[in-house]
């Protein structure tokens, strides 16, 4: 019998749009390997009904943000019993929480950048020229404004000197009522992707080179925007470090299936881990896939090896 697989696409989150476009290559890929695949989207009013009419066998996730790799979904269909890709409730809530990965990295020993947190009620409290005050006190220009809880860079600023510091904070807010400061670490940008269940598997490392000083959302899905280099322009020892950090930050999370790790490597050859994404795009830009033809894996193989995991780690 062919397997029937649910890609879970589109959504609620501000990432619908990549998330359209991943979820159509892989409901073409799954077409190339043969499975009966069908496109459903957690946006619509029926998708309940759609779930339980398409009685599908495993759910492809290729859903990004809020309500898709934050653990929610996973967690429906943890209740339904059905297998479904990437990581379980738990790491894919914390690695969605940029804060709580940090937090993570830090109790289990894995160099990140120095960050604090201040919330929206904090913030009103003391006053948003009181508190830049004592984030200049703490952090040296450049520094990072994120909203902790957004993926492909949105509600990340790059604060380049103190009176840039309100609007960079009123920005990350718009989309949280926490924001995160992070010190900003010069350097080679790599993301490493991890792939497997028992046996992990390193894709190969890419070097990003955005056009601008950061990696924001145009560098990431505007072509021509960014570069990406196989491999890292590093020396073969610092490489060799980088894959071991990504493995350790892989396991700390608990993740699952195929993650990318993202770390940033000083002149000096030290490597801080950023984040992970516990959903990667999966659209003709994306870097997983790229990392993977470059390891010898077409896409359809890919996709294939994604739903294979699924299964096994459903057991």
């Amino acid at each position: 019998m062919t397997l029937k697989v649910g890609v879970l696409c589109g959504g609620k989150s501000t990432e619908r749009e990549i998330s359209l476009k991943s979820g159509e290559a892989v409901f073409k890929a799954l077409k190339t390997k043969g499975y009966n695949a069908v496109k459903i989207d957690p946006a619509d009013y029926d998708f309940i009904e759609r779930i339980k009419l398409e009685n599908i066998d495993v759910a492809f996730i290729a859903l990004h943000g809020k309500y898709g790799e934050d653990g929610t979904v996973q967690g429906f269909f943890e209740i339904l019993g059905i297998p479904y890709t990437g990581s379980k409730v738990l790491a894919s809530a914390v690695a969605m929480n940029k804060v709580m990965t940090k937090k993570m990295f830090v109790s289990s020993d894995i160099p990140t950048p120095k960050f604090c947190t201040y919330t929206l009620e904090e913030i009103n409290n003391s006053g948003l020229e009181e508190i830049c005050k004592n984030i200049a006190k703490e952090f040296s220009f450049p520094l990072i404004a994120k909203a902790p809880n957004q993926g492909s860079t949105i509600g990340v600023v790059l604060v380049e000197n103190i009176d840039a510091l309100p609007n960079a904070l009123e920005e990350a807010l718009k989309y949280d009522k926490i924001v995160m400061i992070e010190q900003f670490i010069e350097g080679t940008e790599v993301t490493v992707p991890i792939i497997g269940g028992c046996d992990l598997k390193v894709l190969p490392q890419i070097e990003i080179v955005p056009a601008g000083k950061l990696y924001d959302y145009n560098a990431k899905y505007v072509k021509g925007m960014s570069k990406h280099i196989i491999p890292p322009r590093l020396p073969d020892e610092c490489l060799k470090r980088v894959s071991e950090l990504a493995l350790c930050a892989y396991r700390a999370i608990g993740c699952d299936g195929v993650a990318r790790i993202d770390l940033i490597v000083t002149t000096q050859g030290k490597a801080y881990a950023l984040e992970i994404n516990t959903s990667p795009g999966m659209t003709e830009m994306s870097l997983v896939p790229e990392s993977a033809r470059a390891a010898g894996i077409e896409f359809p193989d890919l996709v294939d090896m994604i739903v294979k995991l699924a299964l096994e780690n459903s057991k």
